[in-house]
Formats: C-alpha cells, sequence, structure tokens
C-alpha cells in the first residue's frame, strides 16, 4: 500500500503544486487583506490539492500512449505499468470529489463557478493535439487559482471585487504558458514526430524563447499593475523585482543551441519565483510601509 502510494505520488508529481499554490494564497490573502480563517486556508488548500491532482492524473490518462513512446516519459507509471488505467482513473475521480467538496464548503459561488474550472483541467491536455495555442489554455487553467483563492474568501461580483484577481489569473497565466514554452522546446523531434502541436513545432526553438521572454515580461507588468490598484507598498515592489531577476537569469540559463539547464530554469527558478512573490505580498500586507 506505501509503495502504491508512493508510486501515485510520483506519477502526479505533488511537489510541483509549488508553481500554482502560493498563487492561490496570494488571491486568498489580497482578498482578505490578511490571513482568512483557517477553514477558508484548509478548504482551499485541499481544493487546490484535489484540482491539480485531477488535472495530472487525466493528463497521465490521455496522454499515455504518447508518453511511451516518449524517451523522455516512458519511464512514467503508466507506461511501465506500476499502475493501471482505472486505478488512474479512480483517483482523478476521488479527486474531483475533493475539489467539489472544498468549493462547497467556501461558498455557492465557488460552486457555481467550479464547471469552468473542470472545462480547463479536463481539456488542456488535449489542446496539443489540433492547436499550438496549448501553452496559454495550461497558462489560463493556472492562472484560474488566484482568481479562485480570491472568490473563496470575497464572492462579491463587482468590477472593482473583480479586477485585481483578474489581473493576478493573467499574470499567472502569462508566467506559467511562459515557462512552458521552455519546457517545451525539448520534445520539439517528437512533437514533430507524432503530429503534436505546439510553439517550438511550428515557429522553432528561437521563437519560442522570445515569446516566453515576452509572456514573462508582461507577467511582471500584471502584477505591478495589481500593485498599484491594491496599493501594496514597498515589500511588494522588492518582491517583484526579485521574481524578475529571477525570470532575466532563468532565461539566460537556456538558448536555441543550449538547452542542458532547462530543468533547472523550469523547476527551481520557477519555484522560487512564486515562494517569493507570495512571502513579499504577505509581509507587504503585515508591515505597512510606504
Amino acid at each position: 500500500m506505501i509503495k502504491k502510494i508512493g508510486v501515485f505520488y510520483e506519477a502526479i508529481k505533488f511537489e510541483h503544486t509549488i508553481f500554482a499554490l502560493p498563487f492561490a494564497y496570494l488571491g486568498m490573502v489580497l482578498a482578505a487583506r490578511g490571513l482568512p480563517s483557517g477553514w477558508q486556508v484548509l478548504w482551499i488548500t485541499l481544493a487546490m490539492v484535489g484540482a491539480r491532482s485531477f488535472a495530472m492524473a487525466m493528463n497521465r490518462l490521455v496522454d499515455a500512449s504518447h508518453d511511451a513512446l516518449n524517451p523522455r516519459t516512458a519511464n512514467r507509471a503508466l507506461p511501465r505499468r506500476l499502475l493501471r488505467p482505472l486505478e488512474m482513473l479512480l483517483f482523478a475521480l476521488l479527486s474531483l470529489g475533493l475539489l467539489f467538496f472544498c468549493a462547497w464548503q467556501l461558498n455557492p459561488l465557488c460552486v457555481i463557478l467550479l464547471p469552468v474550472a473542470i472545462l480547463f483541467l479536463l481539456t488542456y491536455s488535449y489542446t496539443k493535439r489540433f492547436t499550438w495555442l496549448c501553452h496559454l489554455v495550461l497558462g489560463i487553467t493556472d492562472g484560474i487559482a488566484p482568481i479562485g483563492g480570491w472568490i473563496a474568501v470575497n464572492p462579491t461580483l463587482s468590477v472593482a471585487n473583480l479586477l485585481p484577481p483578474l489581473l493576478l489569473g493573467l499574470a499567472v497565466a502569462a508566467w506559467v504558458g511562459g515557462f512552458d514554452l521552455i519546457y517545451s522546446c525539448q520534445d520539439l523531434e517528437f512533437d514533430h514526430k507524432m503530429g503534436l502541436h505546439s510553439v517550438p513545432v511550428r515557429f522553432g526553438i528561437a521563437a519560442a524563447l522570445r515569446l516566453s521572454t515576452l509572456m514573462h515580461s508582461l507577467t511582471i507588468i500584471l502584477l505591478l499593475a495589481v500593485g498599484v490598484l491594491l496599493h501594496l507598498g514597498l515589500l511588494y515592489w522588492l518582491g517583484l523585482i526579485i521574481a524578475a531577476g529571477l525570470l532575466i537569469y532563468e532565461h539566460r540559463l537556456i538558448s536555441p543551441t543550449d538547452l542542458s539547464r532547462l530543468n533547472v530554469a523550469f523547476f527551481n527558478m520557477n519555484g522560487y519565483i512564486a515562494v517569493i512573490v507570495f512571502l513579499c505580498t504577505c509581509l507587504a500586507i503585515y508591515i505597512r510601509l510606504p
């Protein structure tokens, strides 16, 4: 049983939650202008776990046949038959049930909007079969996280209330879409051979890296707009400066002719960015500096 849990943990990549969870928390603390109730934190956390686990489980099921043929992914649990498709499907359904239960515990608006989130969680894995915009769809899927965190705490429907989380969601969408462009460069030959779609396949690696730079620049601009709109102060700006520096460093790690440090750029830098922006925002809220 313990071994099976370990296989699921590796298959779903729970540690990658570090990319989206801090931004869900960011939406949460900005909506509350501080720390919300303990129950809200608990249900938001479990909702994120359920959402990401459902999305990853479905991704593994959808891509199982391709993963078996790709040398980079051939050692995943389904191609190696360490898990059966039925087990992965049951796990996905349990994760979806957890997501629904948490939304129900939070507020009615979360439940009403849940089908929109599920639509993106379920379908983004299919997009690379027919469009090179798949990176943007993945970005939007993760961009739902801070919007969900905000609505979970403050479900008021008004332009003034929804503009900050929408800008924050777009920032995360641009950030995730940008680093997915980098990550997809390593599968260029395989995707081309299998008839899969991506920006590197359609326009080449150099164009993908340039577009990634533009999207990450947009991320910083949108986060600046959030800071101005919510009057977040000096510590927030410090966090953005650090995040911008890490993004610049991330892009200096790779080039069209050298992707050898891609994993460092993808995993390390983006994990640091998510945590630093969240922590600096929390400090900005609790320590009011000009």
